[in-house]
């Protein structure tokens, strides 16, 4: 599982498409719709309409990897922090049950309100 205690760790980007289809693509259920990706240099976070896939790429050639699944249905809190004028960046912290504490950093640009409204939708 990826250690979510390091805050250094995720620093997403918005990337267009679905790159990494041909690995989480498999692991969806039949109706689940793809929201969005986000990436590290190389770890990445995938969203969609029922959960979160976090992706970290490990190895030398990054062909193993690592994948931990969190469902919106365990989300007992979240919160978002968007950007300003001089800190560009925005922030999500979501709260599970039997899970503890996740934080995601993500860079300017990055839709966090879309993120937000989706969770909602999803836990509410």
């Amino acid at each position: 599982m990826i250690d979510f205690e390091n805050g250094s760790v995720f620093k997403l980007r918005r990337v267009k498409g679905f790159p990494s289809e041909k690995f989480i693509g498999p692991l969806l259920v039949p109706g689940e719709q793809f929201i969005g990706e986000y990436q590290t240099v190389r770890d990445y976070v995938v969203f969609t309409d029922k959960r979160i896939l976090s992706v970290n790429v490990q190895g030398i050639t990054g062909k193993k990897k690592d994948c931990t699944i969190l469902p919106y249905s365990r989300i007992q809190a979240f919160s978002i922090e968007t950007s300003g004028v001089i800190d560009m960046d925005s922030e999500l912290d979501l709260y599970f049950s039997g899970l503890g504490h996740v934080h995601f950093e993500f860079t300017g640009g990055s839709d966090i309100l879309q993120i937000g409204q989706m969770i909602s939708r999803n836990i509410l």
